[in-house]
């Protein structure tokens, strides 16, 4: 049986920052100013790197928050993601319990049991977008598999961070990078094992 994969898709500033990229309503906990800061960056190459990773979707895991801006925007624009209705929702909620889209399942106690549980299934591999707790879950649990991550030539110097607190040291293998006409750098990587150290002394 072949291990479901968990890939985290996301977009970072040069610091590390995640949050809110699309729009400046989009996350404003913390007083966060700078919502919508890859709109300026964000260019045909981009754009079709991000369809192309899109097209494969087929099972989502998201946090309760990811979950309802995508369930209050995608159901209407499913053209401009194929598939992403008949996809398969896995939500990590303690309070939500009414699904707001099609092919929705809560994870509601024991998440990282229950999680490890979903990739020991048969099935698609689960692709996280924003949920950036969730993401620090993951990390501290180390059950990220992959990184599809795009790079924005930006500072920020608050928000929420891609890399947190309890995050595992790990290794990661470079499968692909490249960097659009726009100046954001696309890198995936994949779990490569435990950290190695060395010493350039003699």
């Amino acid at each position: 049986m072949t291990m479901r994969k968990i890939i985290v898709l996301t977009f970072v500033t040069l610091d590390g920052v995640l949050q809110a990229p699309g729009g400046p309503q989009e996350d404003t906990e913390g007083g966060f100013q700078y919502g919508g800061w890859i709109v300026p960056h964000f260019d045909e190459r981009g754009g079709a790197i991000m369809h192309e990773q899109m097209a494969r979707t087929r099972a989502l895991l998201l946090g309760r928050k990811t979950y309802e801006i995508f369930a209050s925007y995608w159901p209407t624009h499913e053209s401009a993601w194929p598939g992403i209705h008949s996809a398969t929702k896995y939500v990590v909620s303690h309070t939500r319990t009414d699904p707001l889209w099609d092919n929705t399942v809560f994870i509601k106690d024991d998440v990282v049991k229950e999680i490890r549980r979903l990739t020991q299934q048969d099935g698609p591999d689960l692709q996280v977008y924003g949920s950036s707790r969730l993401i620090q879950t993951l990390f501290k649990h180390d059950l990220v598999d992959e990184l599809w991550l795009k790079i924005f030539p930006v500072t920020l110097g608050t928000g929420k961070r891609l890399f947190g607190e309890g995050t595992m040291p790990v290794a990661f293998q470079l499968t692909h990078s490249e960097a659009t006409p726009s100046g954001v750098i696309i890198a995936n990587y994949k779990r490569a094992g435990e950290v190695r150290t060395g010493s350039f002394g003699a």
